[in-house]
């Protein structure tokens, strides 16, 4: 028989990530939900969170798949010269080594919760970023603040 074990996961909630935007002129911010240094496992999760009209540069990853499902907003998705329009609900998966890019092109923020494996320095890259404070917004968005109903 084999034996089990019970490991306590890590909870976090969203007044527990940290953000960053990478670059000072990127239009993007990453807000690190797990990441090595928490999960103790090669991935990154986050919350990245476009201004209107804001995307990331185009990149590419060597061995990493990057998932982006959709919270809230719309825009579009290139990869390798293909382009379709996402919104709320719709998943992306890029595979290793394609060029790709995200672009908001809603009237307001466009949230996803990306996911890479393995990191590939990923959160390394974020965290090099300047730190940057999720406002109202992003809390109501991410605490689903507009859902909860008082006892």
């Amino acid at each position: 028989m084999q034996a089990t074990r019970c490991v306590i996961p890590v909870i976090k909630s969203p007044k527990d990530y940290q953000a960053y935007r990478i670059s000072p002129q990127d239009t993007n911010r990453l807000a690190i939900v797990f990441d090595p240094a928490s999960a103790n496992t090669s991935l990154t999760c986050c919350v990245e969170i476009f201004d209107v009209g804001g995307k990331t540069p185009p990149n590419r990853h060597q061995m990493a798949v990057e998932m982006f499902f959709i919270l809230k907003g719309e825009g579009i998705a290139m990869c390798d010269g293909k382009k379709v329009p996402i919104k709320a609900g719709d998943s992306l998966l890029v595979p290793a080594t394609g060029t790709h890019l995200i672009k908001n092109t809603g009237s307001s923020r466009l949230y996803t919760l990306t996911i890479m494996v393995p990191n590939e320095d990923f959160a390394e890259l974020i965290r090099s970023g300047t730190p940057v404070e999720l406002d109202e917004e992003d809390m109501a968005v991410l605490g689903r603040v507009d859902t909860l109903m008082p006892y």
